[in-house]
Order: structure tokens, then sequence, then C-alpha cells
């Protein structure tokens, strides 16, 4: 018996998730992990990107991204301050809970003086010239709870982190149509659960995508990504995102969140 008892013992400090219920492995419950953790009320802060072509020609872009949540409604806007020509761009997002209702998006372009929606049929189309694609920049590297099949396929380290691995397969022709994707997998901090890095393939079963976050670090008590570097296989371009002056007690109000701020600005 005290042999039995050491094997077991000896399994546990080989492997710290022996003794978890499957259920707690399933990799459903790991997505919505990501959607339950605590983001604060609202959050106000600079994201600066990067976006370099495969000659290594390199374009910065300065914004200033304001997040609130309306009850459980999350509204996202970016605000576009720097280089001059895409000065006065904005983008709105309503992320509504109800997953039957689609999520509405909006797009100000100055040069163009129109507003644009977003439908949901577009939101795999890359957002701005960046590697994410509207959809990726709505879910903040939170994993969707609507979209996917998910398969847990194991356990990995990324950056001396244990991490979930699931396998993330779209329900049905038209979602993966939509998201241009065929496949994805997600590595899940499973302390923190928020994501560290993906793989993504698009349509035609090709590998795409390769997202790695990096500097997560607590803010006004709340963990919080400082930095997202995004490598399109297929195109060789890459974005780098920072996020910097991350501010979770700003007092903002609810007029910036409306499709009249997108023309109005900050």
């Amino acid at each position: 018996m005290k042999t039995i008892l050491l094997i077991v013992m000896f399994a546990i400090f080989l492997n710290p998730f022996a003794g978890i219920s499957q259920e707690l492995m399933n990799g459903q419950l790991i997505a919505q992990k990501t959607n339950d953790r605590n983001e604060g009320v609202s959050l106000k802060r600079d994201l600066i990107m990067e976006l370099k072509d495969k000659r290594g020609k390199t374009r910065v872009r300065k914004t200033v991204a304001l997040r609130k949540y309306f009850g459980k409604e999350k509204r996202l806007v970016i605000f576009y301050k720097t280089p001059t020509s895409v000065k006065g761009t904005a983008f709105l997002t309503f992320d509504y809970p109800d997953a039957t209702k689609d999520d509405d998006q909006w797009l100000y372009l100055p040069a163009l003086r129109k507003t644009r929606r977003i439908s949901a049929a577009n939101r795999g189309d890359y957002f701005l010239g960046t590697d994410l694609t509207y959809e990726d920049i709505k879910l903040e590297t939170k994993i969707s709870n609507n979209d996917y099949n998910y398969k847990t396929m194991g356990r990995e380290k990324i950056d001396g982190h244990d991490c979930y691995v699931i396998e993330a397969i779209p329900k049905d022709a038209s979602i993966e149509k939509e998201l241009g994707y065929s496949k994805a997998k997600f590595w899940i901090d499973s302390q923190i659960w928020m994501m560290r890095k993906s793989e993504s393939w698009d349509t035609a079963g090709n590998f795409l995508k390769t997202v790695k976050v990096s500097d997560i670090k607590k803010v006004q008590n709340i963990w919080t990504i400082h930095h997202i570097n995004v490598v399109n296989h297929k195109t060789k371009h890459q974005t780098t995102f920072k996020f910097e002056n991350n501010d979770y007690d700003a007092a903002l109000g609810d007029d910036y969140f409306t499709k009249e701020a997108l023309v109005d600005g900050l």
C-alpha cells in the first residue's frame, strides 16, 4: 500500500494537473475562463502599432484605445492620432453578451468623411493593415465562446508558464468563411487564464499566423497585456502591438462609445 501511495504522489509531483477532473480539462471551459477573468469596468490606454513588411520597412501608428462595460455588454473604441495619413480614423465595436445577436462594428474614415458599418461577414478581414482581423481586435486575446468546437490537446510551457493547449475548429463552413480560419491552436495560461500564444490556419488548410503575447503584468491589480507580436507566414508581414499607460481608473463618459464620437474624435 505504501508503495502504491508513493507512486501516486510521485506522479502528481511530475504532473501537477493529476487528480483534476476531466471536466476542468475541457477546452470549452478553458475558453470560457478566458472570458470570465477580471478586466475592470473601464480602461484607457495608448496603443502603438508597428507594421513591418517582408522587406523590413516599418510603419508606426499611434492610437488611444478606450474600453468600457455597459453591464455585460463591452464597448471598445480606438482613435488614431498619428501619422497624418491615418489621423482621425476611428473604430468602434459593441460586443453583445447575447450569442444570437451579431456584434456591431463601425469604422470612420476621415478622408471619405464616412462611417462604415462592418458586417459579421467581414469580421475576418484584416484590421487597417495589421495582421489581426476585426474579430481578433474585438476579442483582445480572449477565446470565442461561440464560433469553435474545442479539444484539449495537452499542456506545454510558454516562457516558463504552464499552459493548456486547445485546438479550435469552426463549428460550420459559414463561420469558417467569416473568420478566415479553418483551425486554430491556443496556449492558455492555466493560472491567469490569458492567451500566451496562438497559431492559425487559413481556409485552405495552410499555416497562416503565429501570435505571441508577452510582458503580462498586473496594473491596478488586474493582469494586463503590454506586448503582442503577430507574424503572417503567408505574406511575411508582421505587426507588433504595444500597450502603454494602462489606466483602469480613468473616468470614461458614455459619449465616447457612440458613432458620433468616431467623427468628433477625442
